[in-house]
């Protein structure tokens, strides 16, 4: 009979850390199990609590922290987990408030409206207009607008303005400044300082996208046609104020002009000086309009601020859940968004790929349900390469029998105009910001700069051409006369495609492009632009042009990418009111989760991406415009 030997005190040491590692591996398997499961069960019984009901006499509470966007740039977990702690998701999209205000218009439970849109932040007028001309049917429709803010830029008071009575905070403030548009300029201290010679290839004397990079200050030609489309943009924003408020816009142009000395004579109080011009219909406390609203309406004591009330984002979740009812078959508009700059390959939502939005197009092509296609385009542009993809595919659509409408945003530039001008018609809004038409290329150099660090360059090479790209030697005059003949050659094209899609010359289209921005009214008098109407006027064209019929007998749809069968699932249990109370209360939870969420990652700068040789194309041709308010 053999014996075992006794362990000696190494082994047993090795065999007792051993055993602890496999207890603290079950143990935490185990707590991840628990929590997953636990998970789950709050999902099964509150997934499904997502929609709150809606009372009678209740006020819509529209006051989102947020920036308007036509498309979410976040995933659906981020933004649930958001809701979740009580907060509102960092974007709020366009559709989805138009969605709202036109819900409630309709809905009898929808007594009135608290407009706070002080803390929202916008990219332009022409999405502003949009939603104050829903503003004004809601109000056609008998429903009561209260706007409150603790201040307003020109941008908020904008929208603010269309309600039915606007108060201020009395430490509060309304900021009309007018419209500027300053930008640095960097040739200086590339040129001068580092040693960086920026090469600058361009047709037309206005297109003024990279001046700062081989300028010291803006070009006689990029400040005489800012100033045009920005003055008409700013008449037009007093105009509409002046209308809503029962002033005049010489009184507001006073007032603007005349603000330090009108501040001075009130003695700094902002408040007071916004009341006097009728900016404001009051001054009123938080707490004193909720006492309003609960004396017009229903006194709410569990309610927030007193008054019953649904909030924005609850009653959007009921609005789509209205919709998921609609037969998918029924004949669809699809809606396509483009916006952000456009560059090459697949990008995420939020943003312009040449494949990605592509593949979009071509879905819509291929679905026998879509009968027409809306092209939102809200772009400044990017990459001309990328830009001619996504032209090819609306071509394609229109090829298939498929109406296609272009809906412009707030803007709609140069590679935003590229991909749009073949439309069968074109919407804006008199204040999007369009044109821009023309394209350059950028090429630097460095071999100053690596002198100056003692860096030199030399070789050898078979033909003149060979080399010539080498960022490390001189531009050549060779190289230049190749480049420049390359961009005149895009902008031909440019200007040709334009002509041939809105039915004019090249020589007519050229009198009206070499890179100068328009408004959209301006772009309409020289025939870059049909109609004006935002997103739902190019919705109803497109579904008149597909003989559609009357709207009950087909539906939208936005053609995008989808959440994931587990984005779906989460996000609805993070919706659900057990999840939602429970991750509240719960400071694990949060930490756990929050750490967990995918977060999208934030956009490159565009010249990090045109720039960039994926391809080995040596120089990149831009049609971008940096223009904006």
């Amino acid at each position: 009979m053999s014996q075992v030997s006794p362990r000696g005190p190494l082994l047993r040491a090795i065999v007792g850390v051993w055993n602890g590692m496999n207890f603290v591996r079950r143990l935490v398997l185990n707590l991840l199990f628990f929590f997953l499961l636990l998970l789950v069960l709050l999902a099964i019984a509150g997934g499904r609590g997502a929609v709150v009901p809606v009372h009678e006499r209740s006020t819509l509470v529209i006051a989102p922290e947020a920036r308007l966007v036509e498309q979410y740039t976040s995933d659906p977990v981020s933004r649930s987990f958001m809701g979740t702690f009580g907060q509102g998701p960092a974007e709020v999209q366009l559709r989805d408030l138009l969605a709202v205000l036109d819900a409630a218009r309709e809905d009898a439970k929808i007594e009135r409206v608290l407009l706070r849109v002080d803390r929202m932040s916008f990219s332009g007028f022409a999405s502003l207009r949009e939603l104050g001309e829903a503003i004004d049917e809601l109000r056609a429709a008998g429903k009561q607008v209260v706007a409150f803010g603790e201040r307003f830029t020109q941008a908020q008071y904008l929208l603010a303005a269309h309600a039915d009575e606007v108060y201020l905070d009395p430490e509060g403030e309304v900021l009309l400044l007018g419209l500027s548009g300053y930008r640095q300029f960097y040739r200086e201290g590339l040129q001068d300082k580092l040693g960086i010679d920026m090469h600058l290839f361009k047709v037309g004397e206005y297109k003024s996208a990279a001046e700062p990079f081989v300028r010291d200050d803006a070009s006689p030609e990029a400040k005489e046609a800012d100033l045009f489309w920005r003055g008409e943009v700013w008449r037009r924003y007093l105009e509409d104020v002046a209308r809503l408020r029962g002033t005049s816009a010489g009184h507001l142009a006073a007032a603007v002009d005349g603000l330090p000395e009108g501040i001075a004579a009130v003695q700094g109080d902002t408040a007071r000086y916004a009341l006097e011009h009728k900016l404001v219909d009051g001054l009123k406390t938080r707490e004193e309009v909720e006492r309003l609203l609960a004396e017009r309406g229903v006194a709410d004591e569990d309610a927030e601020g007193g008054f019953r009330q649904v909030g924005f984002f609850d009653y959007l979740r009921n609005v789509e859940g209205a919709g998921r009812g609609l037969d998918p078959r029924r004949p669809q508009v699809a809606v396509v968004v483009a916006e952000g700059e456009i560059v090459e390959g697949r990008q995420p939502p939020g943003r312009i790929g040449s494949e990605s939005t592509a593949a979009l197009l071509r879905e819509a092509r291929e679905d026998e349900h879509v009968k027409a296609v809306v092209l939102r385009v809200n772009s400044p542009g990017g990459s001309a390469f990328a830009s001619e993809i996504i032209r090819r595919e609306v071509l394609a659509l229109k090829q298939a029998d498929k109406p296609v409408v272009v809906s412009f945003g707030d803007v709609a530039a140069s590679g935003g105009y590229w991909i749009s001008m073949d439309a069968d018609r074109i919407f804006a809004d008199p204040s999007t910001i369009t044109g821009s038409i023309g394209i350059f290329g950028l090429v630097p150099t460095f071999p100053r700069a690596l002198d100056k660090i003692g860096v030199h360059t030399d070789g050898v090479a078979t033909t003149r051409m060979a080399g010539a790209f080498d960022l490390a030697r001189p531009l050549s005059p060779e190289l230049a006369q190749v480049v420049q003949s390359y961009i005149e050659k895009g902008y031909r094209d440019f200007i040709g495609r334009v002509a041939q899609g809105r039915g004019r010359t090249p020589e007519q289209i050229d009198e009206v492009a070499r890179g100068r921005v328009w408004t959209g009214a301006q772009a309409r008098e020289r025939g870059l632009v049909d109609e004006f109407g935002g997103l739902r006027a190019a919705i109803a064209e497109a579904a008149s042009r597909a003989r559609l019929g009357e709207p009950r007998t087909w539906r939208v749809r936005y053609v995008e990418r989808g959440a994931t069968p587990f984005e779906r699932w989460f996000s609805g249990f993070l919706q659900g009111r057990l999840a939602q109370g429970w991750l509240r209360d719960s400071d694990l939870a949060r930490s756990l989760l929050s750490r967990a969420a995918p977060q999208a990652e934030r956009d490159l700068r565009l010249l990090d991406q045109v720039l960039q040789s994926r391809d080995g194309a040596p120089v990149k041709v831009l049609a971008h415009c940096f223009c904006g308010l």
